[in-house]
C-alpha cells in the first residue's frame, strides 16, 4: 500500500502532484494543506477527488471532517492534535475510512480502540513537511511498536511515514508496516511518475 500525501514545490501544486502519481500507479491519495482556508481546500479538493475517481484511487482529506461529504472523499485522516477517531466516527456515514497518527504503541492501542481504520506511524527520520515533529522513530522504533501489536493482538493495517525513500521501503516492510505514506520523495523525483512505479515495484514485490 502506497499513500502519496500531497504538498507543493516549484515545480508541482497538490493537483498536478496527485495526477503524476496516480499515473504512476498510486491508488491512495491523502489531501494535506493544513494552513489553507476551506474555500481553497474545496477547491483543490474537487479536482484531486475527480482525479482520483477517473484512476479507481482512494480519496482521503487531513483533518477537516466537515469537509468529507461535500468532496465526496472516501475518509479523513486525523493526527494527533486533531478531532478525535472515536468523535469523528460518529459524524461519519458507516464505511468512511478513518486514519489516525500514532508515534507510539499506546497511540495505536487508543486509536484501534476508539475505531481506527489504519494508523500512519512516524516518523521514520526527519522531515521537512511536517511541524511539531514527534519522536523519530527510526527501524528499531518500528520493530518494538509491531512486536506489541503482534503481542497484544492489534491487527490495523499500518502505513510508516515520515522522511521516507526509496530505499527504505523494503527494510520498512519487513520490520512489519503495511505500507508507507510518501510526499516530498515522489514530487521531489526528477519523474514522478517514474519513482511511484519504482516504489509501487518494491511494494508489489514484497506481497509476492
Amino acid at each position: 500500500m502506497l499513500q502519496f500525501i500531497t504538498h507543493r514545490n516549484d515545480r508541482y501544486d497538490e493537483i498536478s502532484g496527485t495526477r503524476a502519481v496516480l499515473e504512476g500507479g498510486c491508488r491512495w491519495v491523502q489531501l494535506r494543506m493544513k494552513d489553507a482556508p476551506d474555500a481553497e481546500f474545496l477547491r483543490v479538493g474537487r479536482e484531486v477527488g475527480r482525479l482520483c475517481r477517473e484512476y479507481g484511487a482512494t480519496f482521503l482529506v487531513d483533518d477537516r471532517v466537515h469537509l468529507v461529504a461535500e468532496l465526496g472523499a472516501d475518509g479523513v485522516h486525523l493526527g494527533k492534535h486533531d478531532m478525535p477517531v472515536a468523535e469523528a466516527r460518529r459524524l461519519l456515514p458507516a464505511g468512511t475510512i478513518i486514519g489516525a497518527t500514532a508515534n507510539t504503541f499506546e497511540d495505536i492501542a487508543r486509536a484501534a480502540a476508539a475505531g481506527a481504520d489504519y494508523i500512519g506511524l512516524g516518523p521514520y527520520r526527519f522531515t521537512e513537511t511536517k511541524r511539531n515533529l514527534s519522536p523519530i522513530l527510526g527501524l528499531e522504533g518500528y520493530r518494538a511498536i509491531f512486536e506489541r501489536c503482534r503481542a497484544a493482538g492489534i491487527t490495523l493495517p499500518v502505513v510508516a511515514i515520515g522522511g521516507i525513500t526509496a530505499a527504505d521501503v523494503a527494510p520498512i516492510l519487513a520490520a512489519g508496516a503495511t505500507g508507507i505514506a510518501l510526499s516530498g520523495a515522489l514530487l521531489g523525483a526528477e519523474d514522478p511518475a517514474e519513482e511511484t512505479r519504482k516504489i509501487m515495484q518494491i511494494l508489489n514485490h514484497h506481497k509476492l
